[in-house]
Order: C-alpha cells, then structure tokens, then sequence
C-alpha cells in the first residue's frame, strides 16, 4: 500500500539544522572500508568444518545435534520426536517435507501412534496458533545457519507461521548442510541477496539460538523461560 509523505522536507531540513549542517540529499554511497574483520571469522571454513563450529557451539546453547543423510532423516527426526515424548506435532507446510521422503513419516506413521500432527494453514487464522500453542512439538526448516553463534534462520509467510518456534514445549530445527554461513555477516549478505534477486523480503525473519534462556536475574541461566524448553538441530547432509 502506497501511502503519502507529510512535511518530510521540513522535518528532515529541521533535523540538520539542529546538527550544525547542511542536509545531505544525495546518494550515500556505502564506503570501502580498508579493514573488515567480520568477513575473516571462518572465511576458509569448509561445511564440514562450519559443521564442526556448529556442533561444539550447540554444547554451550543447550541444544542437542543429530547429523543424517536424507536415507535416514526419516528415523532420526522420529526418533529425536520419541526423545520429547511425541505429539501433538505442528509443522510447516512446506514442499520440502516431501521432498525429502517425510510424508510417510508425518502422514501415517505418527498418526497411527496417535499423535496429532498439524499443518500450518493460513486459511485457518487462529486455529493455528492454538494449535502451536497446544502442541509438544515444533518443527521448522532453517534457511540459514549461523555456525560460530548456533543460530538458525527462519523466513515466515503464508504457509511458515511464526509460532511453530516458540509456542509448543519442544522444538525441531532442520537443518540442510549447505545452509551453514559462519556468521551473521555471511546470513546478511545471503538476505540482500535474495532481496536483489526476488524483490522481496519475508514477512518476518527470526534467528533462534537454541531453547528460550535468560540470565536477567543475578546472571544465573534458566534455559525454557519464554519458548520452548528443549530444542534440538538435525543437520541434513544434501551436499
């Protein structure tokens, strides 16, 4: 929706002012910076090195790791579900899921051991949140991951709810073995790509670290404060 500017000049002219100095209309152009420290944190890092950051860094956030081929994705994502006590499950709808041999999984398997299993469906409106808010489990796939801080990147839209996350109890991250960047330095200029190429920007872009946790009170961490209490990374091999 395009909406209409008021009084931008006068505000913008008040502000420099205000500053000692004329208004700066043209271009700001991004400068070449001679050092950049932030590119040589793992710049010559393999994936199975990030891999190897990745994993080490989950120690430190309480999140439990799990490496699979997509021949065993399968048993390992029932088998870490079994670990949180199963359903109810809520998911994404997301292509991927099939794609990567999931469906007999999600659509026959889990049922018949009487678990819930919910897609997300933007048509259902707050049916869907009530259906996070109730579920044990949460399970999402990661579009980037952030190996030196052990954070995981989700895009939200129609079809990717936000609070597959961070309303049920447990929560699932999958996560394909090319998505791993060092840091947030190589996620953001993954994110500008994308913009450049597509136009767009997801509706909400969250980086999640492992369980919810705080230290406000006397620096001492209690880990499922304000999400999910568990969290685990299943890291797909689809190199």
């Amino acid at each position: 929706m395009t909406g209409t500017i008021q009084n931008r000049d006068s505000f913008l002219n008040k502000i420099a002012s205000q500053l000692g100095r004329p208004r700066i209309s043209t271009k700001v152009e991004v400068p070449t910076w001679k050092f950049r420290p932030q590119d040589e944190v793992l710049k010559d890092a393999t994936q199975d090195e990030l891999l190897e950051v990745l994993t080490e860094q989950c120690k430190k956030i309480h999140t439990s790791i799990y490496s699979t081929d997509l021949k065993d994705l399968r048993s390992t994502l029932n088998e870490v579900v079994s670990n949180f006590g199963g359903g109810p499950i809520v998911t994404w709808k997301d292509e991927r899921f099939s794609k990567w041999g999931l469906d007999p999984l999600m659509k026959e398997e889990w049922p018949s051991q009487d678990y819930d299993v919910y897609e997300w469906d933007h048509t259902m409106g707050s049916e869907n949140i009530t259906k996070a808010e109730k579920a044990n489990v949460g399970i999402t796939i990661s579009e980037i991951t952030l190996a030196e801080s052990g954070t995981v990147v989700l895009f939200s839209d129609q079809d990717k709810g936000r609070t597959v996350s961070f309303l049920p109890a447990t929560y699932i991250a999958l996560i394909p073995k090319s998505t791993l960047v060092p840091r947030m330095t190589q996620a953001a200029q993954k994110m500008r790509e994308i913009h450049e190429k597509t136009g767009q920007v997801a509706s909400c872009i969250n980086f999640i670290t492992g369980p919810s946790n705080s230290a406000d009170i006397e620096l001492n961490l209690v880990v499922g404060v304000h999400g999910p209490v568990k969290a685990s990374y299943i890291v797909i091999n689809d190199l």
